[in-house]
């Protein structure tokens, strides 16, 4: 296992930054259509759409090229959404990512490097609500590559979010993924995060019947100190911490 260093982003980041936001959407998307195939209207659609054909015009070949036409349909309609995602963020919070999280005291951005490559990301941005009692931490962007992941990396970058909001006053952490987000979801609530609700984000979610998941983290009080928030673990060698 190559050990990583945990550090805040440099705009020579940038294309390795976005080629892993770009990856990791992507990977979402098998998983995707593999739900929307099992959405009951995809089961009536499918079958039913064919079987109509068949009776209608008494071919099967009609009904077959019908069902296998639908198919790259439900895909596009599958990757739609994290494409959207892709493009919204590279259009707003990463279009200038050290203006958006390193030009302000209370946000940041870290990257985990390895081996001259950057293998990891985590964001964090100050929820804008003046309706709060608690202040509290949006984390965001937390991607790990494919071949580094299973090496505790993602673990230590939620822990530099989570060290980074104490230091900084923040009473709590929030962070919103996707049901379709398995390992993600496992992550945080073996970390201590709490459900605390959910929503369609989108039009095109609401489509898929994909609920985005919001996560809280409540924060020790500042008595606290770093060891017993994280007790011995290091959060910039990777070498140092435990494995997912």
């Amino acid at each position: 296992m190559a050990p990583y260093l945990i550090r805040k982003y440099q705009e020579s980041d940038r294309k390795w930054v976005v080629g892993l936001l770009s990856q990791g959407m992507v990977e979402h998307v098998p998983a995707t259509f593999r739900h929307v195939l099992k959405l009951p209207r995809t089961l009536v659609l499918l079958p039913g759409g064919a079987l109509a054909l068949l009776l209608v015009s008494g071919s099967w070949l009609l009904a077959l090229t019908f069902g296998l036409a639908l198919l790259p349909v439900l895909w596009f309609l599958a990757a739609r959404p994290w494409t959207e995602y892709v493009d919204m963020t590279l259009r707003t919070d990463m279009a200038d990512i050290t203006k958006s999280y390193l030009s302000e005291p209370g946000s940041c951005f870290w990257v985990a490097e390895s081996e001259k490559k950057v293998v990891g990301t985590v964001g964090a941005l100050p929820v804008d609500d003046p309706t709060l009692q608690e202040k509290r931490l949006q984390l965001c962007h937390l991607i790990v590559s494919s071949e580094h992941r299973g090496q505790g990396i993602a673990k230590a970058l939620v822990r530099t979010v989570l060290q980074f909001a104490r230091d900084q006053g923040y009473s709590e952490v929030v962070l919103d993924t996707t049901k379709m987000q398995l390992s993600a979801i496992a992550l945080y609530q073996g970390m201590g995060f709490r459900k605390m609700g959910q929503r369609f984000a989108s039009m095109s979610w609401r489509l898929l019947y994909v609920h985005e998941v919001h996560f809280i983290y409540h924060l020790p009080s500042a008595q606290v100190g770093a060891r017993d928030l994280f007790p011995c673990v290091s959060v910039s060698r990777g070498s140092s911490v435990l494995g997912q």
